[in-house]
């Protein structure tokens, strides 16, 4: 029997689990939607094959709500200049080139990539910043727990590089959540046979830096994009962290 597969999906976003995208439902979906810490892993190896992109005009159409304020937040979120985000770096819909099964999260650490895969051959996609411990580990797990407006707790490795965050070190019980918190609107927390890989997910104020390899971090997203992407997966979905070395 196929395994049925159910995602949670943002608010205006339809359903797709239980059933195919139809290619007419694709095309008018895709009008509408477009970490810190250090760890070691081996390598998956995986090729990643150029997907097909969503039409321009109507990601530009889309962006503009994508990214807008979301005053409903805790934190209140300001709008984020999308104009400046290269377009293949928006959320949008896209061929899976991933070749993974439907609910799984793949990042793709060559082209700055996450991908959530979909029914019908399709996946959402999502541009992503890296920082030197996004490259640190790549292979297979799973997100063990979100959370929203998460604490953010520099490991000890790191405060001793950099007295300044003593502040925030675990002892003293990390940084607490709101707009200049590293770990932003949303964490995912990614753990690899019940252990935590120190490997996150999460969002960034710093959308500059989306596409690009940055000086620290894992896998950094613009907040708007995290909190879609939170409110896509349930705990326990599995995940394929792609190292540079594998494509």
């Amino acid at each position: 029997m196929r395994r049925q597969v159910r995602l949670s999906t943002s608010k205006g976003v339809p359903r797709l689990s239980d059933s195919i995208l139809s290619r007419r439902h694709v095309l008018k979906a895709g009008g509408a939607f477009a970490v810190l810490g250090l760890a070691g892993c081996s390598t998956t190896a995986m090729p990643i094959r150029r997907p097909v992109e969503v039409a321009p005009v109507e990601l530009a159409s889309a962006a503009s709500e994508m990214y807008a304020a979301r005053p409903d937040e805790l934190f209140p979120l300001p709008a984020v200049p999308y104009q400046k985000i290269p377009a293949r770096f928006r959320r949008q819909w896209v061929d899976n080139p991933t070749g993974e099964r439907p609910g799984t999260l793949v990042v793709d650490t060559t082209n700055h990539f996450l991908y959530l895969t979909y029914e019908g051959g399709k996946a959402m996609r999502y541009g992503v910043g890296l920082g030197r411990a996004g490259f640190e580990w790549a292979g297979r797990g799973v997100i063990q727990y979100k959370r929203k407006w998460p604490r953010w707790t520099p490991p000890d490795e790191m405060v001793a590089r950099q007295p300044k965050l003593e502040p925030y070190s675990i002892a003293n019980g990390g940084m607490d959540a709101g707009l200049r918190n590293p770990l932003g609107a949303r964490a995912l927390y990614i753990f690899k046979d019940g252990e935590d890989t120190l490997y996150r997910i999460h969002g960034s104020p710093e959308w500059w830096t989306i596409g690009k390899s940055v000086s620290s971090g894992c896998v950094r997203m613009v907040n708007q994009d995290v909190v879609d992407l939170y409110d896509r997966v349930p705990n326990r979905t599995a995940i394929v962290v792609i190292g540079q070395a594998a494509v």
